[in-house]
């Protein structure tokens, strides 16, 4: 059966590229986060390292191999928030982490004297109302795959006690809700688009990053007095040796791992839909009506003659199977396999739509 080829077509007319965008729903339960495999907080499916810069979070054990990297956490804060100090647990680390997040998702400033542009509360990069003291959550690109869908991003803390931390009433759901597919509440950096996260009341509490797949939660959400407990949360951490820590304790006298593990039994619940981009060049492959009605197969011909024709004057019948694309040297890069064969002769022509997706 004949094989038809695309060394002839047109790049103009013939040729189209599109670009199509799958979205998949990705729920994170706050039990898978906290109590459902081992002991409360410190699980099975939870995995700290020597380093102590960041703590990972699986779906199953992490010794198993159907575990799933969901994502890491780890916390910081920037040196202008008055919580830096020499006696302070990890505040090297912590200090640094904040800058390597800020260096690679906001890119470098002028106007500030380390030259790193700060996390701020909207998207005015101004230098007002910086977040220096926050958590930063990465997620795992089995999960955002090739960016988080915007105006999707969810999240549900809880802010009452250590003991009791998500009772409905003490529950801050942190979204981005004004940030759209046109732009609007958007704004581009280093590390890609990024939108604010705000509570109920419209208050900034965060960041989302898209395409990095990293979300920015600032440590107000815990120690704002708004959050009708003077100075904020009185027992954000329970010290294994000091008892109750407030968040900003916590994130000065605790390890970086007991911060996590403190927003991690915190955690209702994280959604949000990702984005999968499918990029798809589709070939318009022209056959004429005197081409192509022959086939190349042995079988066609019997005596030197067509075996589908009857009468000797009959118009040659061919069926065509496939289509083979081409490059310009005339080698072979795919091939196409139609799902029934299509009848050719001279009377009639006809157009194949090939797409490769990529």
């Amino acid at each position: 059966m004949p094989v038809v080829n695309t060394e002839v077509l047109d790049t103009t007319s013939d040729v189209a590229t599109t670009t199509t965008l799958l979205h998949e729903t990705i729920p994170i339960t706050g039990s898978i986060l906290s109590g459902t495999y081992g002991t409360l907080i410190a699980g099975d499916n939870i995995k700290n390292y020597t380093h102590g810069m960041f703590q990972s979070v699986y779906d199953y054990p992490y010794l198993s191999s159907s575990a799933n990297h969901i994502f890491d956490l780890t916390v910081g804060f920037d040196e202008t928030s008055g919580l830096s100090g020499s006696a302070n647990v990890q505040n090297a680390k912590k200090l640094n982490l904040y800058n390597q997040f800020a260096q690679v998702l906001m890119g470098y400033t002028s106007s500030n004297a380390d030259g790193l542009k700060k996390f701020e509360s909207d998207l005015n990069l101004d230098g007002v109302g910086s977040i220096n003291d926050c958590f930063f959550v990465s997620f795992s690109r089995l999960l955002t795959k090739d960016q988080i869908k915007r105006n999707s991003f969810s999240i549900t803390i809880g802010t009452g006690s250590w003991a009791a931390p998500t009772p409905f009433a003490k529950n801050m759901v942190l979204t981005d809700a004004s940030a759209s597919l046109s732009d609007q509440g958007v704004k581009n950096v280093n590390g890609g688009d990024y939108a604010v996260l705000y509570d109920a009341h419209n208050d900034a509490r965060g960041l989302v990053f898209y395409q990095a797949g990293i979300a920015v939660i600032s440590g107000s959400v815990f120690s704002s007095a708004s959050l009708g407990a003077g100075a904020g949360v009185s027992d954000f951490y329970k010290h294994p040796t000091w008892g109750n820590q407030t968040w900003r304790q916590a994130i000065t006298g605790a390890a970086i791992s007991g911060s996590c593990d403190a927003l991690r039994h915190r955690i209702q619940n994280i959604s949000f839909n990702n984005t999968t981009e499918i990029n798809s060049k589709i070939y318009f492959c022209r056959v004429p009506h005197n081409k192509f009605n022959y086939s190349a197969n042995p079988t066609y011909v019997s005596g030197s003659k067509i075996r589908v024709k009857n009468v000797a004057s009959d118009n040659p019948v061919s069926y065509i199977t496939t289509v083979g694309l081409y490059s310009s040297a005339g080698e072979l890069l795919a091939v196409a396999k139609l799902s029934e064969p299509l009848r050719k002769d001279p009377t009639n022509d006809m157009t194949i739509r090939v797409r490769l997706d990529y």
